[in-house]
């Protein structure tokens, strides 16, 4: 969900579409870019509002999501300079990891009767969290597809608001009927952080020649993207597991009692 097609930098400052092809197809790609990315958001936004009430949850929703396309809008200005910070994405991934783990014990604490969410504000702070350190590839697809013309950038973003808004609000419904939408959720969460830590300028140009170097392969990147592809299934299916397991736990007196 989190990967998206992304042009490189060099695309940002190309002259925007020329002929009518060209347009179709850059408008064609921001729509199906948003709808996908939307979805990393979406479950951000919809796992920190679950546990409030009706109109709090509403009030997340459209705080969480006016966030996002804000964030979005200034890290379009800055998105080549961040890039160059080194650990930048490896931060951002091990917070997403934390995220991911402390949303999984609200749930247990909901099981329980807890307070979940502990609050409108305390959900707000944790959609900013995630959509700080998720928003930067991101804004990159957009932004490439784009081909450096502001009028489509700003079609782009404007998309996104309406698709967060909806996708947010459909999952957090899912998620309030079915807990293993939960789970499902900080899975997702594992995988995209497990992409943003080995996608890491830092962390790839230390790791991906050792990795070479252990496995012998003649392709060293491609190697290495199997290597991501199997950590972000791994993340995934554990947090999924941590998630089902401590539910089944939680339940287990309630049913035999």
């Amino acid at each position: 969900m989190h990967s998206a097609p992304m042009l490189p930098l060099a695309a940002l400052v190309n002259a925007g579409p020329q002929t009518l092809v060209e347009w179709i197809l850059a408008v064609s790609n921001i729509i199906w870019i948003d709808i996908v990315l939307a979805g990393d958001n979406a479950v951000v936004i919809a796992l920190a509002v679950r546990n409030l009430p009706a109109r709090q949850r509403m009030v997340g929703i459209v705080l969480g999501a006016g966030a996002a396309v804000l964030l979005r809008v200034g890290l379009t200005f800055v998105a080549s300079q961040l890039l160059m910070v080194r650990f930048v994405q490896l931060t951002g991934g091990l917070l997403i990891l934390w995220i991911a783990t402390k949303l999984l014990k609200q749930g247990e604490g909901a099981e329980e009767g807890g307070a979940g969410a502990g609050g409108l504000w305390q959900a707000v702070w944790m959609i900013l969290v995630a959509d700080l350190t998720m928003s930067l590839d991101n804004v990159l697809a957009v932004a490439g597809s784009a081909r450096g013309h502001f009028g489509l950038l700003l079609f782009g973003l404007a998309l996104s608001i309406p698709l967060v808004v909806f996708a947010s609000n459909f999952i957090s419904r899912l998620m309030a009927t079915y807990p293993v939408v939960v789970f499902l959720g900080a899975a997702i969460l594992g995988k995209v952080a497990g992409d943003m830590i080995l996608t890491d300028a830092a962390v790839s140009a230390w790791f991906q020649p050792l990795w070479q170097g252990f496995t012998g392969a003649a392709d060293g990147a491609r190697a290495y993207d199997y290597l991501r592809y199997v950590v972000e299934a791994l993340l995934f299916a554990t947090l999924f597991l941590v998630g089902w397991t401590r539910r089944s736990r939680v339940g287990a007196p309630a049913t035999s009692a």
